[in-house]
């Protein structure tokens, strides 16, 4: 599990549109935190592209992701939401997803599929309107 450190980050401070009342207008409680994955020596250079390819709508093209909370009306609890939500974003993106190993399909279940086929067919047949000669004839 990956925690990066806050030492690693950089921190931008706004003025939220989320919860506060009229402090909303004074204080800047939105937080917006920049990782550089680039520049990150925690990580293996497949990691770091793996991370910027599935996180690539967060990442500009110096390799910075960015993360950020204005759920909360204090600072704090934003900062400490928008960290959290970082680690995960990057936990989610670093996991290495199982190869898919194709299998053949069993021959009782072709031999399934072809007899309801059938099945089917002979229920419509016999659904069907017959068009006898002595209508043709008329």
């Amino acid at each position: 599990m990956i925690n990066v450190s806050e030492n690693n980050l950089i921190f931008r401070y706004s003025r939220s549109s989320g919860p506060g009342g009229q402090n909303v207008n004074k204080v800047n409680t939105r937080v917006t935190v920049f990782f550089d994955v680039a520049g990150s020596g925690s990580f293996t250079e497949v990691e770091k592209e793996r991370i910027l390819n599935r996180l690539s709508n967060r990442a500009n093209k110096d390799g910075v992701i960015h993360v950020v909370s204005q759920r909360y009306r204090r600072r704090v609890a934003n900062r400490q939401a928008a960290v959290e939500r970082l680690n995960e974003l990057l936990n989610e993106a670093v996991k290495q997803e199982p190869v898919r190993k194709r299998r053949r399909i069993p021959a009782s279940a072709k031999r399934r599929r072809l007899e309801e086929k059938r099945q089917r067919s002979l229920l419509k047949r016999q659904r069907a309107k017959r068009i006898s000669e002595e209508d043709l004839m008329e």
